[in-house]
């Protein structure tokens, strides 16, 4: 990997949703940390630090990019901070890329009204292609990844170090508390970590031990689910049914953050998981509750199939499932 002399002006955010309570985003780990491995020059800018003056945000914006002057300004958006004239100026004086990785739910309300004021668009979701060529737009196909760090070591080889035979790592939701329920009253018993659990939230390095210290790692759909149980199981399920934008399921980076940190993962299958990880070998997937019970009890049972699925997992998503890898394929489109 050899690093360019470019500089890149980073658009991002630097408190979890721009709220500093809820400690540091991603942004840093995933983008800006590894944009310095790929260019000579990166700089941020934090724009939830004008979250609410946005008219001194984008005044604050425009004269970074002059000052600095940029080969590349990424953005990595939230909602509405950043205007048609805001993008339009940039665009017009540097090259200007976006991130958007939530177009299986958010293209028709968000993304497409932004799309035409970028240089270069990336999108995670396939389907969303053809939308974006109909909009005048040639859009790059990305992916979301997972963080690589010298603290991962790959999947546990004893047997006996395992603190979890079930876990799941997630914010609870209607969804999520319903499936679990229907583990739990098959025999199920799950170890659930995230906001609304009991266990509460953990800090990304406790999450990937999590990971590696248990047997079975649910991925579990943060999307509605169209089974008639949930839907009339009560009045909340039925109304987060009827109301949310969240239709259609898309591969998140859960789904590369377990294999890398050499767990065995058990996921909700998505349409296209498959051109990424090769299920039955580099991941298991399940279809309904009864699914997940079933391939629950088998792969506790065999240990050998779930080191071979986790062992298999762990070295596809490091050769090739890393933000670096992401951002590096990225650029090079970029700079072609």
């Amino acid at each position: 990997m050899k690093r360019s002399n470019k500089r890149i002006l980073a658009v991002l955010m630097q408190w979890d949703y721009g709220d500093e309570r809820r400690g540091l985003s991603n942004d840093k780990a995933w983008f800006l940390d590894n944009f310095v491995q790929l260019a000579e020059d990166v700089q941020p800018f934090w724009y939830d630090a004008y979250l609410n003056d946005l008219p001194a945000l984008r005044k604050a914006l425009l004269e970074k990019a002059e000052t600095f002057n940029p080969d590349l300004i990424f953005f990595l958006p939230y909602t509405d901070q950043f205007d048609a004239e805001t993008l339009e100026r940039l665009k017009s004086k540097y090259t200007t890329c976006v991130w958007f990785g939530d177009d299986t739910w958010r293209f028709e309300s968000y993304s497409s009204k932004l799309a035409k004021y970028f240089t270069h668009v990336c999108t995670t979701d396939p389907f969303s292609l053809d939308k974006y060529r109909k909009l005048g737009v040639e859009p790059i196909l990305t992916q979301w990844a997972a963080q690589h760090s010298p603290a991962l070591k790959g999947p546990l080889a004893e047997e006996g170090r395992y603190s979890y035979d079930v876990s799941f790592v997630g914010a609870r939701n209607e969804v999520r508390a319903w499936f679990i329920s229907r583990l739990s009253k098959a025999g199920i018993k799950v170890e659930c970590f995230g906001a609304g659990w009991s266990n509460g939230r953990v800090t990304c390095e406790r999450m990937s031990e999590i990971f590696r210290a248990s047997r079975i790692n649910l991925n579990l759909s943060n999307s509605v689910s169209w089974d008639i149980r949930f839907i009339f199981g009560g009045l909340r399920n039925f109304l987060r049914w009827l109301v949310s934008a969240k239709t259609s399921e898309q591969i998140k980076g859960r789904n590369f953050e377990i294999p890398l940190a050499g767990g065995f993962q058990l996921t909700n299958y998505v349409i296209g998981l498959e051109k990424y990880l090769e299920i039955g070998k580099e991941v298991a997937v399940f279809t309904t509750p009864e699914d997940c019970v079933r391939q629950v009890e088998y792969y506790l049972s065999d240990k050998a199939a779930r080191s071979l699925i986790a062992a298999a997992g762990y070295e596809r998503a490091v050769k090739e499932h890393t933000y670096l890898h992401r951002l590096e394929i990225l650029l090079g489109k970029i700079w072609a």
